[in-house]
């Protein structure tokens, strides 16, 4: 009985490498594409949030902050008591990457969706809006 050598040829190894190659750049593809959706919703939930602690604001002030263009560090948008200027800080990139306005009577917040390749924007507003726009906001509505 003869006893043949044991073990993969060169060839048989680099065809296993090359189909575990182009699996893995299929799957990273498709996390890509999950992981921008995720974040699109991480930024509508937020926003919502932001809505709800708007409306906190306003209970407790009977306004929503006075005159803000298009800042999200002051007024009604940095408000400890509400819990305002927490809740901005969940965006991608902080408040620094949302728009924010508001009068006594109405405010509108719009943040950027990174998902969408940054040409949307994500609006909530006073009104009860929420939508896409394609570009930020420079009002108090969407």
């Amino acid at each position: 009985m003869k006893i043949g050598n044991k073990g993969f040829t060169l060839i048989e190894l680099l065809v296993v490498i090359a189909i575990i190659g182009i699996l893995a750049t299929v799957s990273l593809a498709m996390l890509g594409g999950a992981r921008n959706r995720g974040t699109d919703a991480k930024v509508k939930a937020t926003l919502a949030n932001a809505r709800a602690r708007a409306e906190l604001y306003n209970t407790n002030n009977n306004n929503y902050g006075g005159v803000v263009g298009g800042n999200c560090n002051s007024g009604m948008f940095a408000d400890t008591t509400s819990g305002m200027d927490q809740t901005l800080e969940g965006l991608p990139n902080g408040a620094t990457s949302a728009t924010c306005y508001s009068t006594n009577n109405a405010y509108a917040i719009s943040a950027p969706l990174p998902g969408a390749g940054g040409t949307n924007s994500w609006c909530v507003d006073s009104a009860g809006s929420a939508k896409a726009r394609a570009t930020p906001i420079n009002s108090t509505s969407c």
